[in-house]
């Protein structure tokens, strides 16, 4: 019998019997590989996340990777048996902002698959087939189940707009600043620093291709052109301004607790920064994310420290929580 977990209230969860969604048109049925947790999950299971952006009884799941069983109505046949990631945002797709490519800021108001709609910690996923990207045929299903943090880190590469030979850095050592290495390395520039609290990441971030690696309590240097934070705390913010030389380019990719100070408006005015937020990933840094994923030039397996089944979803989601700095991404396994 496959399974699912569910999660019927914050604190509460059981693993239930999962019957398949056939797909209706424009939908795909998707046999799931792999599920990541990431901290959004641990607040949907703890009841943290903000009104509006869960709903109850839910299965969660927006990290994952897949292959397709079973197509609906107007979606190609060829699907079937293709290995795939999908994007969690379910736009209208007839806004001004979904007109414009900007998926994320739909103003039809916000769904997402594992946090509004039901997600892959279950056997299979039905979803609308437009949002499947399609992985190579010899694609590590594995490693392609961290493809949407990845898409996310490839919104703020995008943004950011880093050139070759420029000064760039990354605040924050977790999956997402493991990811920003490996974006702005690939785009050759001249110096790649890594920010981080944990000494331990040193060796993995030069693996990415970082030139330098410091601790917040160490010198940090400056004039850095562009910087991409992803710790998610407002002191990593103000720690990424400071690198910058005046007009530097900043994007901010994680997201601090509620009431946390954030950066000084009049140090963004006089040193005349340009300041990017990201939340989520449209399809263009997907379809970038997918591109650069089977170039081979993004690889997350060093990322992965845990496979689980789903019935261990209380323990997973503990590891994710621990702080633990052997605990790098957990994945379930239906």
């Amino acid at each position: 019998m496959s399974t699912a977990v569910v999660v019927e209230a914050p604190g509460e969860h059981r693993l239930a019997a999962h019957e398949p969604v056939r797909p209706a048109a424009g939908e795909a049925l998707v046999r799931v590989h792999a599920v990541g947790i990431c901290g959004s999950d641990r607040e949907v299971y703890q009841g943290n996340r903000p009104e509006g952006y869960v709903r109850y009884p839910l299965t969660p799941g927006h990290e994952w990777s897949g292959t397709v069983q079973e197509v609906g109505d107007g979606v190609p046949a060829s699907l079937v048996g293709r290995k795939v990631v999908g994007e969690g945002f379910r736009n209208c797709q007839v806004c001004d902002r979904c007109h414009a490519g900007e998926t994320t800021l739909c103003t039809a108001g916000y769904e997402e698959t594992g946090f509004t709609q039901p997600g892959a910690m279950a056997a299979t996923l039905t979803l609308p087939a437009r949002l499947l990207h399609v992985l190579p045929d010899d694609a590590d299903l594995t490693a392609a189940a961290l493809l949407e943090p990845a898409a996310c880190i490839a919104a703020a590469a995008i943004k950011a707009n880093a050139r070759p030979g420029e000064r760039v850095a990354v605040v924050g050592t977790g999956t997402l600043g493991m990811f920003a290495v490996q974006f702005l390395a690939a785009g050759s520039p001249a110096e790649l620093l890594v920010v981080g609290t944990r000494s331990d990441r040193a060796a993995l971030s030069r693996d990415f291709g970082a030139t330098d690696f410091r601790t917040r309590d160490q010198e940090l240097p400056g004039d850095f052109d562009v910087v991409v934070e992803t710790a998610g705390s407002a002191s990593a913010a103000r720690t990424a301004a400071s690198l910058l030389r005046r007009g530097g380019r900043l994007v901010l990719t994680g997201i601090p607790a509620p009431g946390a100070e954030g950066l000084d408006p009049t140090d963004l005015v006089v040193r005349q920064l340009e300041v990017h937020t990201v939340f989520g990933a449209p399809p263009e840094a997907w379809a970038h994310t997918v591109r650069v994923f089977g170039a081979g030039l993004l690889n997350p397996l060093p990322l992965v420290t845990h496979e689980l089944p789903l019935a261990e979803f209380p323990e997973a989601i503990e590891l994710v929580g621990s702080g633990d700095p052997k605990v790098g991404k957990v994945l379930l396994r239906p």
